[in-house]
């Protein structure tokens, strides 16, 4: 069985050098500070730390203080530093290679488990690594700020922190993807999103945050994940004001566009003769749109628009005549207002259906 490496190991030819070095009274040559640097590398890679290893180089300069004393302490200590100054560059530059592959293979682990990605269980493999275990189910959350983010943005590390601090003993991942925060945890701990939605919307300035069902293995996550996508998606195109938005909440609008055609057909044959309407259909259909925000309340929804109720009143009536449907008739509310969100999931009357 091989013996680990001691610290001492990575000292080799460094007496030599500083021997040398102050009985000639000469500086480091290249080759042999390029020799430190790589000492201070393959230390490094053996996981020693940095003040270790400087403490045994000085103990060994101790030891060779005896010998070393002709040369004078200033020359000593000049030695010394540049050899000291070489070791540290090579063990400071194989931590810095170690740190970018890290960030690397994490990243790449967050694209293969966002995208759903390589074999699963290499994927579940490496997914321990980072706290998760696919035996469990998860849920994500994305937060979407007016400007995008990534892992170097203080609003990602402002939000960490906080996560951390609080749930530090949870396996919980935290990172950025496509200009957005994400954060994946168990399913059955929502305080964790919750709190994540909390502070990511206030370190995003008001950013919205959607969030995904709990699914199991490592599709769940997936899942989950694009099923927070879709909830901010839809936030768009329905002018959703809720700063937090919950996939489960939102279930009826996959529903409703499941048939897309079917959809596009009530939109153009209900809301269709609103075209015949000066102005065009878009204040009618605002008409309608605030009319059900409202709960069908006509003063709440004249003041939305900063109508008077009368002004209002006559826009339901307008809409009765052209479409033939009453706004105020519980059967036709229902077919109205169905149309009205297809017109916004689609983006008519702007596109054509």
């Amino acid at each position: 069985m091989t013996r680990p490496e001691a610290p001492e190991d990575h000292l080799a030819g460094y007496t030599r050098i500083l021997a040398d070095a102050c009985r000639t009274g000469r500086r480091l040559s290249r080759d042999e500070r390029e020799s430190l640097r790589a000492a201070g590398e393959r230390a490094a890679a053996a996981g020693h730390g940095l003040r270790t290893l400087v403490s045994r180089h000085l103990a060994a300069a101790r030891t060779l203080s005896a010998a070393l004393a002709p040369a004078g302490v200033e020359r000593v200590l000049t030695v010394v530093e540049q050899a000291l100054d070489a070791f540290a560059e090579g063990h400071e530059r194989a931590q810095k290679s170690a740190m970018r592959q890290e960030a690397a293979d994490r990243r790449e682990f967050i694209d293969d488990l966002l995208y759903g990605r390589s074999d699963l269980g290499r994927l579940a493999e490496r997914a321990e690594r980072y706290g998760l275990l696919f035996s469990r189910a998860h849920a994500v959350a994305v937060a979407q700020g007016a400007e995008p983010v990534d892992d170097t943005h203080p609003a990602a590390r402002r939000v960490e922190t906080s996560v951390l601090a609080r749930f530090g003993d949870r396996r919980i991942l935290l990172t950025t993807k496509d200009g957005r925060l994400v954060c994946v945890a168990p399913g059955d701990q929502a305080d964790v999103l919750a709190f994540f939605a909390k502070h990511a919307h206030a370190a995003t300035d008001g950013g919205r945050v959607a969030m995904g069902r709990p699914h199991h293995g490592a599709g769940g996550v997936v899942h989950s994940y694009e099923e927070a996508l879709n909830a901010l998606d839809l936030a768009d195109r329905l002018d959703l004001q809720e700063p937090v938005l919950r996939a489960a909440d939102l279930l009826v609008y996959p529903v409703l566009t499941r048939d897309r055609q079917a959809m596009a057909d009530l939109v153009r044959d209900t809301l269709g003769p609103l075209r015949g309407a000066r102005g065009g259909p878009q204040p009618l259909l605002d008409t309608l749109t605030a009319y059900f925000d409202a709960g069908c309340t006509a003063a709440e929804a004249a003041r939305r628009l900063s109508l008077s109720v009368r002004a209002f009143t006559y826009r339901l009536e307008r809409i009765h005549q052209l479409t033939g449907a009453d706004p105020a008739d519980p059967v036709h509310r229902y077919t109205l207002q169905t149309a009205v969100i297809g017109a916004r999931l689609l983006g008519w009357p702007d596109h054509e259906v």
